[in-house]
């Protein structure tokens, strides 16, 4: 037992403060998310999910795969060029509040005429747009540095700060209340990760903006793809007024996602070690480590999934009963085969496809996401709201299978060339 632990000593250290750190952030959200779910009524809640899901899908191109590049950036910098690791913040900075501010413009010019009376709820959020991908950036920053303690303490620190406003902003102004306190939980957070890493330059570096935006154009391109295929259901749902349903499908969502996190965190601290393999070139580790992280995560999976599939119910038959409806439980037993394949996608994806410079199978998001808009709108115009949960189940499938089997063969085709 020793033996193990000193072997993967790093990792286990890692892995605990990540997973304080993003239950710090997440469980804030998280808690903001069943707070609005239990007092606030499952139309009410449809309205405030499809609100971020607007938000969100505008987010993506004020961030635009900086803040994941970035990631991958600090990383190798650190290994090959201590210099312009001092120039990344500053730098990436730029790039994200121009691209954030040229989708604010747009937002009010053209808001109200593509969201109509849900047009006010979107400027409520509006400063979401800068504060959620920079505080990606910095978490970026800090995950590339391995200074996965400190983050995990600020997180907590932000969560704990902020928690005292969430009830009390939801319970006296509900779903006004729900949105600003999105807003506040990100700007103290900002604030205490601006406060907690100062080695930065502020100059402007033409190379690392190359870099930086070259890779992250790939990325940001495959988070459009990323949101085809997920929250543009609760976008055509919304589309359709079905908002309800689009109560239904975030709860169940968001639960896959609390539940992927664990994972999503195993794969976050690996990466900075698969940069540092592929960068030296050690692909034949990289492979291996990707053969025995697929096996344990799809063992896994399907114990969560099992497990979820009995508790579930329970639970929402307990504490949240409006909730159980008819639209609810044929949702969730649709639903459920998907869980797997977000499980295994969260260790994958962070730890392999963005560290190790495979990026460009990230891009698959973009056909099968047009898939999914196309076949979801198709669907849900001839079956009804279970189009659109059809529909993405088909094109998740379809592209995690194919990605992780494209980049498998990358991977065992490099690793051959260093024989």
């Amino acid at each position: 037992m020793n033996k193990i632990y000193f072997k993967h000593k790093e990792t286990i250290h890692n892995f605990f403060w990540r997973s304080l750190q993003i239950f710090g952030k997440q469980g804030i959200t998280f808690l903001i998310f069943i707070l609005c779910a239990k007092l606030l009524s499952p139309y009410e809640f449809g309205i405030y999910n499809y609100v971020l899901a607007v938000i969100f899908f505008l987010i993506i191109f004020g961030d635009f795969g900086i803040s994941a590049a970035t990631s991958k950036y600090v990383a190798q910098y650190n290994v090959t060029d201590k210099d312009k690791l001092k120039s990344v913040l500053f730098n990436s900075f730029l790039v994200i509040f121009i691209l954030t501010f040229l989708v604010s413009i747009f937002v009010f010019l053209f808001g109200e005429f593509f969201l109509k009376e849900k047009y006010l709820y979107v400027i409520y959020t509006l400063p979401l747009l800068f504060l959620a991908p920079i505080t990606s950036l910095y978490d970026g920053i800090y995950r590339g540095l391995k200074r996965f303690r400190q983050l995990s303490i600020i997180s907590l620190i932000a969560g704990l700060i902020s928690i005292s406003f969430v009830y009390i902003l939801i319970r006296h102004y509900g779903l006004i209340g729900a949105l600003i306190s999105q807003n506040l939980f990100y700007f103290v957070l900002f604030i205490i990760l601006a406060l907690g890493y100062k080695s930065y330059n502020i100059k402007f570096d033409k190379k690392v903006i190359k870099d930086i935006f070259n890779y992250s154009f790939i990325l940001g391109i495959a988070s459009v793809g990323y949101i085809l295929y997920t929250r543009i259901d609760i976008l055509l749902l919304g589309y359709f007024d079905y908002i309800n349903e689009v109560a239904y499908y975030s709860f169940i969502s968001r639960v896959f996602v609390f539940i992927s996190v664990p994972f999503t965190i195993l794969g976050q601290i690996i990466s900075p070690n698969i940069t540092k393999y592929a960068a030296l070139y050690k692909f034949k580790v990289i492979k291996e480590k990707f053969r025995r992280l697929f096996f344990i995560s799809m063992l896994l999976s399907i114990i969560c999934s099992l497990s979820l599939y009995i508790l579930l119910p329970v639970i929402i038959s307990h504490y949240f009963p409006n909730y159980l409806t008819r639209e609810f439980t044929i949702m969730f037993k649709i639903m459920i085969w998907s869980l797997p394949l977000v499980i295994i996608s969260a260790v994958l994806s962070q730890a392999f496809i963005v560290a190790s410079g495979k990026a460009k199978y990230a891009l698959l998001t973009i056909p099968f996401g047009l898939i999914n808009l196309i076949m979801g709108y198709i669907l849900i115009s001839n079956i009804g709201f279970l189009g659109v949960i059809y529909a993405s189940l088909i094109s998740s499938f379809l592209i995690k299978t194919i990605t992780y089997l494209l980049l498998y063969k990358d991977l065992l085709n490099t690793a051959n060339k260093e024989s």
